[in-house]
């Protein structure tokens, strides 16, 4: 650590860039104490474990922001339909560095059709700034309290998934993804979006107390990346609180680029895809342009083990899911 500057080096992120972090308390330890002392004995083991577990780690957590200006180049050739979002990213992360200040991401909200790539774009995110990923899927979200936590006082209560990442993982400023926000459910008098309300500003993030655990945790740092297929289902509050950003699909020039370049990496990081082809033909990069991008790795991985079972290096339009003859189904010839 810095004497002068309080900061500690941590693993290097994306682009080669050390990021530097400091220690940040995230949660008042006598708060702690004084709860796990309050509690009657032989009742409540689910809460007695959570703070004992807060008690053992400790409150402080990294705060980590990149050292420079991170490479991103990588990232505008692999996504170039979020250029806009990569822009806005950029321009944030340059008024911290080379200055004490904190590294200060707006809540964003990435709006568009499946399958283009926002999930993979705000995992992308996460590893550009080296620090620790939360991931809630609001379309399979069965309990409403899963952000903010239910009571102890109900039978199989449990904190939510903010207090937990925070607590449990490593950084003060984890990027928080909230998968498909617009299929958040209310159930019974749950509403799911409630905890955001706080939890997207600043100021009243800073002392976000989760329903289970009762003591108030600085939550005020978390990089917050929400998806969603139709901004009509999102509350107004919601997105006022959000810097919003339709990503489209990619021309087919850029779609064409991602296969090519998916093509690339599926072969560069397995031993068998010395035994194909250095570069796919044209015809199969303007067949896969078509398709969107989260099934590209899944078309080549089709492709591939295809053209192998044909002996071939080189891999065919045949070859490609969809391109041969129907599957037959499951189950006994009549």
């Amino acid at each position: 650590m810095s004497a002068e500057t309080g900061l500690v080096p941590v693993s290097p992120v994306s682009g080669g860039a050390l990021p530097v972090a400091r220690m940040r308390s995230l949660y008042r330890l006598g708060d702690v104490e004084q709860r796990l002392d309050k509690l009657p004995a032989r009742e409540h083991e689910n809460l007695r474990a959570t703070y004992e577990r807060m008690i053992e780690k400790g409150p402080e957590r990294f705060q980590v922001k990149p050292g420079g200006l991170p490479a991103m180049e990588h990232l505008y050739d692999e996504m170039p339909n979020f250029n806009e979002v990569l822009d806005d990213v950029r321009r944030q992360l340059a008024l911290c560095t080379d200055s004490r200040d904190a590294l200060e991401i707006m809540p964003m909200l990435l709006l568009g059709p499946p399958g283009i790539g926002k999930t993979h774009f705000a995992r992308e995110i996460a590893h550009l700034l080296g620090t620790g990923l939360g991931f809630i899927s609001m379309s399979s979200l069965t309990a409403g309290w899963v952000l903010s936590g239910a009571s102890s006082q109900w039978k199989g209560a449990r904190p939510g998934k903010v207090f937990e990442t925070l607590v449990d993982g490593n950084y003060a400023n984890p990027v928080m993804v909230v998968d498909e926000i617009d299929k958040a459910r209310a159930e019974h008098a749950y509403d799911p979006l409630g905890a955001l309300y706080s939890l997207l500003e600043h100021d009243t993030a800073g002392t976000f107390t989760d329903e289970f655990a009762e003591v108030a945790i600085d939550a005020s740092q978390v990089i917050w990346v929400a998806t969603a297929n139709d901004e009509r289902c999102i509350p107004e509050p919601i997105l006022n609180r959000m810097n919003v950003f339709e990503v489209h699909a990619p021309d087919f020039d850029a779609a064409r680029a991602i296969a090519l370049r998916l093509y690339r990496q599926l072969r560069a990081a397995h031993d068998w895809g010395q035994r194909f082809d250095d570069e796919p033909s044209n015809a199969v990069l303007e067949r896969l342009a078509g398709t969107a991008p989260r099934e590209m790795r899944r078309a080549w991985m089709t492709a591939f083990g295809n053209a192998r079972l044909a002996g071939r290096a080189t891999v065919e339009l045949g070859d490609l899911p969809g391109a041969g003859a129907k599957r037959q189904p499951i189950g006994f010839l009549q």
